[in-house]
């Protein structure tokens, strides 16, 4: 792909907005907050198509907009402000939805109709700094607006924000009439004689063209994806494959498992490649029931190849349709259409598979294709007790202790069918963990043993089944062994290096040992793994910048957790623990107080008892010491 015959470089205002404490008001009253969001992105879009600008992205309570002048973005941010205003003062205090704004105007890359670069940044990072309801603008953009609107300002100082190389200055507009021309907070500076600056930026001009015309003859340029919710993310370094859902043309509901069962067996045995970057199932499944276009998967995966495909079951009889793209093409690599008995099924995955890796030009051998789960599944009996196991993960995904021990029910059947098969023992290893932690009238530790009992069983069948390292390692930690954890940790991700939850449970090990730098890295691999990685991933992350001092990633972190779910627990807990770290204690008040609402019950002793098991004991106390402080406010 020419890049240059597809980006364009340009100078652009960029306004980027978004509400203060929307988890919050989407935890206290989803429908209210999501009708007065749409009522205010009418009021918002409308205001930004009469100054002329354009609307790049909107995703959950972001907008990030484009503007050709930054007199129209900074007069629209202001328009937006006061509208919003006057809407918010019609609703109670607790349901209004107050935007902060940020503006700048900077250089931008377009691809397509998406805008990336530090321009975008820059304007994303300044709107943090905004009161609720308010404006804040970069120097540049201040440079631009000064003498043209009838507006005050306010020097906020030279702030360090993410991912940009300087500080960014930056000024809060002031829209009051007795401060209009004002600038407070920032001495002025002697001004030249006007026909000696005009000469200056004249010559800076010609100069700033002619230079950048020759960089761009020189080198490609480099910019960092910066679009608010989704990003374009960069192609790792080896081949890199996301394998979307297999569409179930059966015209039975009831066979949805067995096209799902289908693309993560695909999905497994891709992940066994060390030198193959696969996307988890998690987040490939986001997509499932969802059109979708491959150039889009591409972008928001970071990933050069997609596959897709159907399933269609008659009786004994199974067609699949499948087919490899090459993304940044559009080019179809291969596509095949397979017809077979039941009995064959796995037979025709490891072919599938195999094309797969001759398309993307991986070299992998017939006898590492056989280590793949699929050897487990032979025959008629292999194939019944497959079924089993798939319907028991069906049950298993809605976590639900009545669900739980159907799950456990139908596993317990499989691996009477094939006693001899190490799949079925680790998944009613992880159902015995989980209905453990559901299931509050049964000894918790009895459920624990009875997990690790069915792990050994694995193990001792097969040493290399990733799943069984990852909860064995979640076991030891329950049990404070910290190295062994750490070791099974590791061993997971020797044999899943393309496993997301490999990555996360071996960077849980790391964080419990105290060993947070190091979990770092890991869990930010398991997030690239998988874009939509489940809560805890976040969670693990957000504790291992909590305990390194990198507060404000930590509550990045946490916060993403309650974007997928506004009421996991254990991450209001954290954020409380953090504002009570920072000194904030009035946010560390809210979540308090959001804690004692989804557990009115909740209590120290407890907590400390089964959450605080940090090896080093002074980050226990660290955490105990925060959450008593906000909890006795």
């Amino acid at each position: 792909m020419n890049a240059e015959q597809k980006e364009t470089r340009k100078l652009s205002a960029i306004l980027s907005a978004d509400v203060k404490g929307y988890s919050i008001l989407m935890t206290n009253d989803e429908t209210s907050t999501i009708r007065t969001l749409k009522e205010y992105r009418i009021i918002m879009s409308e205001l930004i198509k009469e100054h002329s600008g354009r609307i790049v992205d909107a995703p959950g309570d972001n907008l990030l907009a484009e503007f050709t002048s930054a007199v129209n973005a900074v007069q629209c941010s202001v328009e937006i402000q006061k509208a919003l205003k006057i809407r918010n003062a019609e609703l109670p205090d607790d349901k209004r939805l107050e935007f902060r704004i940020g503006v700048n105007i900077g250089d931008v890359v377009q691809d397509g109709d998406s805008l990336y670069g530090e321009g975008v940044n820059i304007a994303a990072r300044i709107e943090g700094l905004a009161d609720p309801g308010g404006v804040c603008i970069s120097r540049g953009t201040y440079d631009h607006i000064r003498n043209k609107l009838g507006f005050g300002y306010e020097y906020l100082g030279d702030h360090s924000v993410k991912n940009i190389k300087h500080p960014v200055r930056v000024y809060k507009i002031l829209t009051s009439e007795e401060d209009a021309g004002k600038l407070i907070g920032e001495k002025s500076k002697p001004v030249l004689k006007s026909w000696i600056w005009s000469t200056i930026v004249v010559a800076a001009i010609i100069l700033t063209l002619t230079g950048y015309q020759l960089f761009q003859k020189i080198t490609a340029p480099e910019f960092e994806p910066a679009s608010i919710g989704k990003m374009a993310l960069p192609l790792p370094d080896v081949p890199s494959i996301a394998v979307l859902p297999f569409v179930n043309m059966s015209g039975d509901p009831k066979q949805e498992f067995f096209s799902d069962a289908i693309t993560e067996n695909i999905i497994t045995v891709l992940s066994k490649v060390p030198r193959l970057f696969v996307i988890s199932r998690q987040s490939t499944f986001f997509y499932k029931g969802k059109p979708v276009k491959v150039k889009q998967v591409s972008e928001e995966f970071g990933v050069q190849y997609v596959l897709e495909g159907s399933v269609q079951r008659s009786a004994d009889r199974i067609r699949i349709n499948v087919q490899l793209i090459d993304a940044l093409t559009g080019h179809h690599l291969w596509a095949e259409r397979y017809e077979s008995d039941q009995k064959d099924l796995f037979a025709v995955q490891d072919e599938m598979t195999m094309k797969i890796l001759q398309s993307i030009r991986v070299k992998l051998s017939e006898g590492e294709i056989s280590s793949a789960y699929s050897q487990y599944f032979r025959g008629r009996k292999g194939f019944d007790c497959y079924l089993k196991i798939m319907e028991a993960a069906k049950y298993a995904d809605r976590f639900t202790l009545e669900d739980y021990y159907v799950a456990q029910r139908l596993l317990e059947e499989a691996i009477a069918i094939c006693p001899e098969n190490p799949i079925g023992y680790v998944r009613l290893g992880w159902a015995y963990r989980i209905s453990a932690i559901l299931d509050k009238t049964k000894p918790y530790q009895e459920a624990l043993e009875k997990a690790k009992e069915m792990i050994k069983k694995a193990l001792a069948m097969d040493d290399t089944l990733a799943d069984a390292h990852i909860l064995l390692s979640i076991l030891y930690r329950a049990e404070k062994e910290y190295d062994k954890s750490i070791a099974a940790g590791r061993r997971a991700v020797e044999l899943d290096p393309s496993g997301s939850t490999a990555y996360t449970y071996y960077g849980a090990a790391l964080l419990f040992a105290s060993r947070p730098e190091e979990a770092i890295p890991l869990l930010q691999k398991a997030i690239r793994l998988n874009p939509n990685a489940e809560a805890w991933t976040f969670v693990f992350l957000g504790h291992s910048f909590r305990n390194t001092g990198r507060l404000e990633e930590a509550i990045s972190a946490y916060k993403k957790v309650l974007q997928r779910a506004p009421d996991h627990l254990i991450a209001h807990i954290a954020l409380t623990t953090v504002y009570s770290l920072m000194g904030q204690d009035e946010e560390a008040r809210a979540e308090a107080q959001e804690v004692l609402r989804i557990n009115p019950k909740f209590s120290l002793i407890p907590f400390k008892k089964k959450a605080l098991v940090f090896k080093d004991k002074s980050e226990n106390d660290m955490i105990l010491k925060a959450m008593t402080k906000a909890l006795q406010k």
